[in-house]
């Protein structure tokens, strides 16, 4: 990005600019690829990754079916992560910002708050995964010291509260000291990561002697199988959950990419960070369940109860890299997304570190050990239902920058309500009505899924299978009509 034209706050219209949402300058670019491999490590390597595998085997997938199901999905979600990553790249741009170019510049508050709410949902449950890493590795170091009765209310024993309290307060810590401190926390935690997960792989084979039953296990789908012949009605819905794991961050990249120090490093730090490092991880979860079935005589999927049942001082160890996986993944993935989308909401009052605190604070209020009690089916109502109204949001923001725009925007129009961008009161109605086409088709299919309602017609549960790429191209393709001849004028 050039700085011939360096943006300042005084520039823009107050309720559209602060220096948090500004372009990036060249000092500011600090981000090479190494630092973006090491970012999405950092995100990968978490326990909802690792569990990940479980959904697919439990479905009746074979292992290497499973981990080929995982690595292609997140090859596919790869492609728009690039594609929207080159506008942070090139013009320096955040998330909410570019969304400016094609719902307006009051528009582009509605999909920012909506892929920020999902954020703050992730938020929250993955500071309660932690929190509770930590309170199992108190309770095995001290033999249950603060184990106790539930508090009244709240579901949850004050051991439990009080770690919960300090993961959040890490997160805080990082939250206050801004996204350079990320950036330093990713660097340092990758190759960490990656040792401790080949070192649990090490400890499970070696323990069990091999493997176990799952990796040789064949697929339930194969000829006189259990599922003989269903094996594309399961693959299509987990291969969109797969692409809808990532479809989050697809969005908002440019929070990141914004900081790259070119083009280069963006693509090939995404590329080598992203998809092997989800399938090798995949294969570890699967691999390690597979051999607690000889270790301890049951399969146990999650990490954190595996831990506390290791002993020694693996458990310290293990529990450690817990911790700073979920860290690591919890301040890139859900943290950036909603400080940079509620600034943008009232860019005078609220920075990015004040826009982190409420992230961090709606990560209390919504009490996440009760929101995992009651969510059902992971892959298919969770994973499916937001892609599906992330998806159209992706086919807009591409289809404007690289048709309508041709990767060319008026940067000082993206902070004022009478530029280019101004639209019609500041709100682009090809983008809105785009937008709701690209979600309606899915939506009788959704609300089946989560149990609103019984049946639907199948045409429609058929459509809900592929509902990130069915929201993508409807709603991309609606906006390129809606808005031809419409392009850059300059």
């Amino acid at each position: 990005m050039s700085d011939t034209t360096r943006l300042t706050p005084a520039a823009g219209d107050p309720d559209l600019v602060n220096a948090d949402l500004l372009p990036t300058s060249s000092a500011q670019r600090t981000w090479d690829w190494k630092a973006i491999a090491a970012l999405w490590v950092g995100m990968v390597v978490c326990v909802p990754s690792y569990m990940l595998a479980a959904g697919l085997v439990a479905e009746g997938m074979s292992l290497w079916q499973a981990v080929g199901t995982i690595f292609l999905g997140n090859l596919i979600v790869l492609v728009p992560m690039l594609l929207i990553g080159h506008a942070g790249a090139k013009h320096g741009i955040p998330f909410p910002v570019l969304l400016r170019a094609s719902f307006g510049t009051r528009g582009a508050k509605l999909p920012a708050v909506l892929r920020g709410l999902v954020a703050c949902g992730w938020f929250g449950i993955q500071t309660w995964v932690g929190g509770f890493a930590i309170y199992t590795l108190i309770n095995v170091l001290s033999d249950g010291a603060i184990a106790g009765e539930r508090l009244p209310g709240l579901g949850i024993d004050a051991g439990q509260l009080g770690c919960f309290l300090a993961f959040w307060g890490m997160h805080v810590w990082f939250i206050a000291r801004g996204t350079e401190s990320i950036r330093w926390l990713e660097l340092l935690a990758a190759p960490l990561l990656i040792a401790m997960c080949l070192a649990l792989l090490a400890w499970a084979y070696f323990r069990a002697e091999g493997f176990g039953p799952m990796l040789s296990a064949p697929s339930k789908f194969a000829a006189g199988g259990e599922r003989d012949g269903q094996f594309w009605q399961v693959f299509w819905p987990s291969l969109t959950a797969m692409v809808g794991f990532w479809a989050t961050l697809a969005l908002n990249i440019p929070d990141f990419t914004r900081y790259a120090r070119s083009q280069r490093d963006q693509v090939l730090g995404q590329a080598i960070g992203l998809p092997l490092p989800m399938a090798l991880l995949a294969f570890i979860g699967v691999a390690v369940t597979s051999a607690t079935v000889i270790i301890f005589g049951e399969a146990i999927w999650d990490p954190v109860a595996l831990t506390g049942r290791m002993g020694g001082l693996g458990v310290v160890i293990a529990l450690i890299a817990l911790i700073l996986a979920t860290l690591t993944t919890n301040l890139a993935a859900n943290v950036v997304a909603p400080a940079n989308g509620f600034s943008n909401l009232a860019p005078g009052r609220i920075s990015f570190k004040l826009g982190g605190y409420i992230t961090a604070g709606i990560g209390i209020a919504i009490f996440p050990w009760k929101l995992l009690e009651s969510t059902g089916a992971y892959l298919f109502t969770w994973l499916i239902g937001y892609s599906a109204l992330l998806g159209p949001i992706a086919g807009i923001l591409l289809a404007d920058y690289f048709f309508v725009r041709r990767t060319e925007l008026q940067r000082e129009d993206l902070f004022r309500h009478d530029g280019a961008y101004g639209y019609r009161g500041g709100w682009n109605p090809a983008a809105v009505v785009a937008l709701v086409l690209g979600v309606l088709p899915n939506l009788p299919g959704f609300l089946q899924a989560a149990g609103a309602v019984a049946s639907v017609p199948a045409i429609f549960a058929t459509l809900y299978t592929y509902a990130w790429f069915v929201g993508l191209f409807i709603a991309g393709g609606v906006y390129l009509v809606l808005m031809r001849g419409k392009g850059e004028a300059s």
